[in-house]
């Protein structure tokens, strides 16, 4: 009997270590003989801690969600030992089991379901095949068959993954580098982060088949993963899967056999958003500010060092072997003609089933929120999903049917960017949702151009005006005015696409900085704003809310009307959380 337990840095965050150790002392009292296995996020972060019993074989198993507490690994245990008790209460049901089947996972296929940390488990499922074949063929047959899938790069731009490699691979040079940008800077993104902590050596096979197809057989071949330091167990596990590709032959000299030598280090970034562009993330690599520099050069014809470089991104470069392995006409079926294969993302903000999902590319948002994501928090209605992070936009509800795939997501004045959906429902205020990414990256910026360092910066200051009802006529235009002139002027893409969810909100939201503009939050969240009052006719006068309110700004006697001391609120929202007849309202 075997019990699987989701470890990645959300089941961690749950409990799942104790819960672990729960599982071992509860079965070694019962007498049952227990192996107890780690993985990876499955992606349903939402149902953690999980836990998978598999009993013979892996048609009899049963998975077991939001166990996190004492009480559901007993019931658990009992149920195993076959006692009265079956645990049913923690079954995965119907309709989270339903999340599940309603994905197609090609990057995040071994996610969840097999030992990060155990070599033969990816083998097992079909590990360094890809590797092996590619081995059998030349490297511009490799390039071929990543071009035939249509595979575009996964980090942001959808930039023909193929045209990197082949560009590489002219350049002229006897080493070169293959490198893996790992630092995963968006605000609600996760996706390579549960990656690496779920399937390691996906990465580092992907990564060795870009080797062999850029540098093979003339020049050296050398491979870094950037990876940002608050990722310790994604490094971790990185660390460990690299020694054991090591040891069994799949990385060094001579891989498995043949003429090509190729080897992996991980680099540990400070965490820095523009690291995210390629050229700081080369200059962070070589020990230097992560700053971005003028193109051209090119990192394929000059990066690392001066060497030809190839940069992707973690989730293209573990689409790689099963492209290799399936065939690219498979990853082509997948997707709409200028999108092939399929995405991940991760959903989070105000939904009710945030985790990670892999769909293809063709899908509409609806379906992913909805279908999926099993719709918005408290069942409030949708009003906007932010897509590319601070490099993206808001797509409105009226723009909920719109298909993914990077030119319909761009048209809307979004980018696909490497897959974060942050959701937002009828409470949000755009003006206010805006300022947060706008000060995102403001602070992100680099300050080596004076469009990015000063034009979001004197952005950044009319927005907290606004929320702070100082706004005044005219703002909005000037916004709009700034966005554009940063968005030509500035060097890299992080002050390019700064204004993005600035010009998105302005675009699809005017009405709510207008009337910012006028001292009015429409979604009365800017508290500036708004105030706290009584409605007479429901109060009942249970002195509830005067007994939480810890600035004692509501006074009054039993049953009779309350009243708010309007100098004294902090407007904390504590005493309408506790009002039980919803006599405290906003205005």
């Amino acid at each position: 009997m075997k019990i699987i337990i989701g470890k990645g840095s959300c089941g961690i965050a749950a409990g799942a270590n104790k819960i672990s150790e729960r599982f071992s002392e509860k079965a070694a009292s019962e007498g049952l003989t227990i192996e107890i296995v780690t993985t990876g996020c499955i992606g349903m972060c939402y149902l953690e801690p999980i836990v998978e019993v598999i009993y013979d074989d892996e048609n009899n198993k049963k998975i077991y969600v939001k166990v996190h507490d004492d009480k559901a690994v007993d019931e658990i245990i009992k149920s195993l030992a076959g006692l009265e008790n079956q645990a049913g209460d923690y079954l995965l049901s119907a309709e989270d089991e339903d999340v599940l089947k309603r994905q197609t996972k090609v990057a995040l296929k071994n996610c969840g379901l097999i030992n990060p940390e155990n070599i033969d488990e990816y083998i097992l499922n079909g590990g360094y095949e890809a590797l092996k074949k590619c081995l059998s063929l030349n490297p511009e047959a490799v390039i071929a068959e990543v071009k035939a899938s249509g595979i575009g790069g996964r980090g942001g731009a959808g930039f023909p993954t193929w045209f990197k490699w082949q560009a590489a691979r002219d350049s002229a040079g006897d080493l070169k580098y293959i490198i893996c940008n790992a630092d995963e800077g968006d605000p609600g993104a996760f996706m390579d982060r549960a990656i690496i902590e779920g399937d390691p050596h996906c990465l580092i096979e992907g990564m060795i088949i870009c080797a062999y197809a850029i540098c093979s057989p003339a020049a050296k071949a050398e491979g870094a993963v950037y990876v940002r330091a608050e990722y310790p167990l994604a490094i971790k596990r990185l660390e460990i899967a690299i020694a054991d590709a090591r040891a069994r032959g799949f990385l060094g000299e001579n891989i498995l056999g043949s003429s090509f030598n190729f080897d992996l280090k991980i680099k540990a970034g400070a965490g820095a958003f523009v690291c995210g562009e390629e050229t700081a993330l080369i200059a962070s690599l070589e020990g230097e500010r992560g700053m971005p520099r003028l193109k051209p050069p090119f990192p394929a014809q000059s990066g690392f060092f001066g060497k030809p470089s190839n940069i992707n991104n973690v989730e293209t470069y573990a689409n790689i072997p099963w492209i290799l392995r399936n065939g690219s006409a498979a990853f082509a079926a997948m997707g709409t003609e200028g999108s092939k294969g399929t995405k991940v993302f991760a959903l989070t903000g105000k939904i009710k089933k945030g985790g990670l999902v892999e769909i293809p590319m063709g899908s509409t948002i609806r379906e992913v929120i909805y279908d999926i994501g099993g719709g918005i928090k408290d069942d409030n209605e949708f009003k906007a999903v932010q897509m590319g992070g601070p490099s993206g936009g808001c797509i409105p509800l009226e723009k909920l049917d719109t298909v993914i795939d990077y030119k319909s997501i761009s048209e809307t004045g979004a980018i696909m960017g490497s897959g974060g959906m942050v959701v937002m429902d009828e409470e949000t205020c755009m003006v206010n949702m805006a300022r947060f990414f706008l000060d995102f990256t403001c602070k992100e910026s680099c300050g080596k151009c004076t469009h990015c360092r000063v034009g979001t910066k004197r952005m950044l200051e009319i927005l907290d005006r606004m929320i702070s009802g100082e706004g005044k006529e005219g703002d909005t235009e000037l916004l709009e005015e700034l966005s554009h002139q940063i968005k030509a002027g500035a060097l890299c893409g992080l002050g390019q696409t700064a204004p993005n969810p600035v010009l998105t909100t302005i675009r699809y939201f005017r009405n709510e900085y207008e009337d910012h503009t006028q001292g009015k939050c429409t979604a009365k969240q800017c508290k500036a704003m708004i105030s706290w009052h009584i409605d007479e006719e429901k109060c009942i006068g249970c002195s509830l809310c005067a007994r939480k309110c810890p600035s004692a700004a509501i006074t009054g006697e039993i049953k009779k009307p309350y009243i708010i001391d309007q100098d004294k609120c902090t407007k904390c929202d504590v005493c309408r959380s506790y009002c039980k007849f919803d006599a405290i309202v906003k205005s």
